[in-house]
């Protein structure tokens, strides 16, 4: 029997694995081999950058490896594997949460997210590293730093308290530890209303939306926090609040890093962090944009359902990224972990997957083209249900209604 290559296995992940006759017992998770790829990513910018340092000149291109891959080989590679529907088994889910291999996986992008940042700043800080180098290097830590906010995403969900310090391990390069308590305790309550500051609107760019979630959820983290701390008769300043702990860790790691290689590395730590964290925040905006959830006769809001946001299953983003983009799932059951989140037939569909989505989302014109045709389109062109921009919600409610939404179609038809 040939050995199968990386590629039979991701095709093979797409076979129909969960025709109604087959037995649970002989499910098999295809993809289980290929989870590898997340931690993988600071693995291959090690290996990038250490071709660099043995020739620079000749190799300059490898200082930008993190946005390459982001930008463009995650998604080129994305268009050409497709999609992936599969769900397992209801009866296989208790056994997935209980193997260990698969928390093994995810804790493995730590060490190398580490190693890399440190060599990152080395070769930041050499005197003969260009400039044009030197910017590469620093976005090219930050995507890493980047995706390991998803890591640290998988991990902050968990209960055991070792995991909610790795998690906060992971978001002290970024300098994101208030991410922990927030994104918890504050997004999946809100998620999908105007008071969450991760929940972009309809009409609203990426570049309006940025200060307004970063500092927007950094206030709601601090309310979070302290709320906790009183129930429990504590005090802001206690060993036990959680975003001190984050914060405490950032500041260790850049003291560190200055104390190793001088105070010319602190743009390398301000760049890599501004970007990283960056990226964290152009998935929320694309993870929900324009999505409601609509209130009851008593004015509260109704229970976070699959159609409150946006989901894609192509396959590589998804093992890049641990399948956050079957986020439905993941607002539905939080602690779910990531090898037995779901598909949901008939959820809000991106045109393609989130690596994809990274550019057109910097690109008002070109986001608002391709989305909010998508976010009417959802709501039959009933805007009063979606989630939009005060300002713009008269202008796109006309452009957007039921009519003209029928008529765009048949025009694209």
């Amino acid at each position: 029997m040939n050995a199968q290559t990386p590629i039979d296995m991701l095709k093979l992940g797409q076979s129909d694995q969960n025709s109604p006759e087959q037995k649970a017992s002989e499910w098999v998770d295809a993809k289980r081999y290929l989870w590898v790829l997340s931690p993988a990513v600071p693995a291959i910018g090690i290996g990038a950058l250490l071709i660099y340092r043995v020739a620079p000149k000749k190799m300059r291109a490898l200082t930008w490896i993190g946005p390459i891959l982001i930008h463009v080989v995650i998604p080129m590679i994305d268009r050409i594997i497709g999609e992936d529907k599969n769900n397992p088994p209801e009866a296989i889910i208790k056994k997935l949460e209980n193997d260990p291999y698969y928390a093994r996986v995810v804790k493995a992008f730590i060490p190398m997210q580490y190693i890399v940042l440190f060599l990152g700043a080395y070769l930041y800080t050499r005197k003969d590293t260009p400039v044009a180098d030197k910017l590469g290097l620093a976005l090219s830590i930050g995507a890493m730093n980047g995706i390991a906010i998803n890591t640290a995403h998988e991990l902050s969900h968990k209960s055991n308290k070792t995991d909610q310090l790795l998690s906060l391990l992971a978001l002290a390069p970024t300098g994101y530890g208030h991410f922990r308590v927030e994104h918890p305790y504050g997004h999946h309550k809100r998620v999908a209303t105007p008071e969450d500051p991760a929940s972009s609107k309809m009409g609203e760019t990426f570049w309006q939306f940025l200060p307004r979630t970063v500092i927007g959820s950094f206030k709601s983290a601090i309310q979070i926090e302290k709320t906790r701390l009183a129930r429990r008769g504590k005090g802001w300043w206690s060993l036990e609040n959680e975003l001190l702990q984050g914060w405490a860790m950032s500041a260790g790691l850049y003291t560190a890093l200055i104390a190793v290689f001088g105070r010319k590395v602190i743009p390398f730590i301000a760049i890599q962090a501004v970007y990283g964290f960056s990226l964290l925040e152009v998935i929320n905006y694309v993870e929900h944009y324009g999505l409601l959830r609509q209130k009851d006769e008593s004015g509260k809001y109704e229970r976070t359902r699959p159609e409150h946001s946006w989901n894609s299953n192509n396959v590589v983003t998804n093992l890049f990224l641990y399948q956050l983009q079957r986020h439905s799932d993941h607002h539905a059951h939080p602690t779910r972990s990531f090898q037995a989140l779901r598909h949901f037939e008939g959820t809000p569909q991106l045109p393609s997957g989130y690596a994809s989505m990274l550019l057109p989302a910097y690109i008002p014109s070109i986001w608002f083209k391709m989305m909010d045709k998508r976010v009417a389109k959802h709501y039959n062109g009933d805007l009063s249900k979606a989630n939009i921009l005060p300002e713009k919600r008269e202008a796109l409610m006309k452009q957007y209604n039921a009519e003209n939404l029928e008529v765009a179609e048949k025009v694209e038809a």
